[in-house]
């Protein structure tokens, strides 16, 4: 007994091991991509004087001179705002269309409909693709990870323990710095060998889990590792210090089915302990297999990449030269405005003029014989910096997709027929087409993933408050054997 005993905790150790040692290697693998993620954050909410070092780290930008002016005017903000709010307005209803026009399929389809819609009501299914877009818009793709939530859904029974429940589905979007896939150059989710997802929990929640009591640290939530203020220099690597304390990192890996595990495998590890070991335990996948939690939506998609991109990356060097143009235009009105005085050397005492400047009213004593001071004269502002400001203003609705059309009303005013406004709206939403289909695919596989969990979990009768077509509320009933059109 105690050799087997023995023998099981090297094997749990060596598996704990093994999950720990492929995270640590999707890291670093990830780790490129990582910095162009908090690259495009920083630039988001305005810290936009830094860049990739050598290093790989995130540092900030010195300036030339220390009289140079190193103002934000943030044009990524307002057009990533403009893109959410064209955004948010794509909200298609699930719904499920019958197989056949037989009166089971007819049906099925028809009761599928109203559990999503009750899902989708319950779990404020807009605010979860609200969330999600934000990132996938930032970083260039979120993910949802569906799951089945043992204390959600209607209350059937009263223990000593506390309530018992019949369960539910529950959505919650995920930010991309939390999905660690095996292959960084497979597309698909499912093509996937596997997938890591890791994140960072309180350990009263993992004890109230697991049952399994552990330390805490300072864990860093965007690197997802022990946070050291040592290694983390005043030049910040993030818009805010994501520092999370009395957390532990819990890494989840997913592997898909295959002979030798044909139900796929779970292992959950926190710390050095190991807190989860068998099958996947959601039968989502197509014809009644086993398969991952996540859905995955892109902002722009990569050929040949398992993330996309987004629009951030691609507006960072036009914001780069707008903050330039319009600082050096600053200097150069400074200059005009407080103006440049040449002084003779030895003639007027150089300090209290450095102090003053030339003040009106001011009594000026200079050296007799000597060359009183003077303002250079140094013209107007050149037409060029104007010029080049138009430019790269244009330039961020062209590589955005949000045009003069959607940012100014005044594109409109020599326009005056309803089908010449019409025609440059049109255009103007076409831009956004991709973006659009990734959130109608995304919700697409969200509804296919809710109907096959309450299948599963569904063997019996039971009942959900919905809703009638009229919009009255209504109670639900239905098993696993109605829910077969997804």
């Amino acid at each position: 007994m105690t050799e087997k005993t023995d023998a099981a905790r090297r094997a749990e150790r060596q598996l704990v091991d093994d999950v720990k040692s492929d995270f640590a290697r999707r890291q670093e693998e990830r780790r490129a991509i990582e910095r162009g993620w908090q690259l495009n954050m920083n630039f988001l909410c305005g810290n936009q004087y830094c860049d990739v070092n050598s290093l790989g780290e995130i540092e900030e930008d010195a300036p030339g001179f220390f009289w140079q002016t190193r103002r934000v005017f943030n044009y990524i903000a307002p057009t990533i705002d403009m893109r959410c709010a064209k955004l948010n307005r794509i909200r298609p209803k699930l719904a499920v269309r019958a197989a056949t026009d037989c009166d089971e399929d007819v049906r099925s389809a028809r009761i599928s409909s109203a559990v999503l819609a009750a899902v989708a009501e319950r779990e404020n299914l807009d605010d979860c693709i609200t969330r999600a877009t934000i990132w996938s818009e930032t970083c260039g793709t979120a993910f949802y990870k569906i799951i089945w939530d043992n204390s959600a859904g209607s209350t059937i029974a009263a223990t000593e323990e506390g309530e018992l429940r019949d369960g539910g589905v529950k959505i919650m979007p995920l930010s991309p710095f939390e999905i660690y896939p095996a292959a960084l150059s497979e597309e698909s989710i499912e093509g996937q060998p596997s997938i890591i997802h890791a994140k960072a929990v309180t350990v009263e929640d993992i004890y109230a889990v697991y049952g399994v009591k552990l330390p805490g640290r300072d864990i860093d939530e965007f690197s997802l590792s022990p946070y050291s203020a040592s290694v983390h220099s005043v030049t910040r690597s993030a818009p805010v210090k994501a520092v999370k304390h009395g957390y532990e990192i819990v890494i989840e890996r997913y592997e898909r089915p295959a002979e030798d595990i044909p139900n796929g495998r779970l292992t959950i590890v926190a710390g050095d302990t190991l807190l989860f070991d068998g099958d996947l335990p959601y039968i989502n996948g197509p014809d009644g297999t086993r398969g991952y939690p996540f859905v995955r939506q892109n902002c722009l998609p990569l050929a040949g990449g398992f993330f996309g991109g987004s629009v951030v990356d691609r507006l960072i060097p036009v914001q780069r030269a707008y903050n330039a143009v319009k600082n050096r235009k600053h200097e150069f009105l400074n200059r005009i405005s407080m103006g440049t005085i040449a002084v003779e050397d030895g003639s007027v005492d150089t300090d209290d003029l450095l102090e003053d400047g030339l003040a009106p009213g001011k009594i000026l004593v200079y050296r007799q014989g000597g060359t009183p001071p003077a303002m250079l004269a140094l013209g107007s502002v050149p037409a060029e910096f104007s010029e080049e400001e138009d430019r790269l203003v244009e330039e961020f609705g062209k590589v955005s997709g949000v045009g003069e059309i959607t940012q100014s009303a005044n594109s409109f005013n020599s326009v005056t027929s309803a089908t010449g406004l019409q025609l440059p709206i049109e255009q103007d939403e076409t831009r956004l087409t991709v973006s659009y289909e990734q959130i109608k695919s995304a919700l697409k596989a969200i509804g296919r993933h809710i109907l096959c969990l309450y299948r599963q979990f569904s063997p019996q009768m039971r009942v959900m408050r919905g809703a009638h077509e009229d919009g009255k509320a209504a109670m639900l009933s239905f098993s696993s054997a109605d829910l077969s059109c997804d």
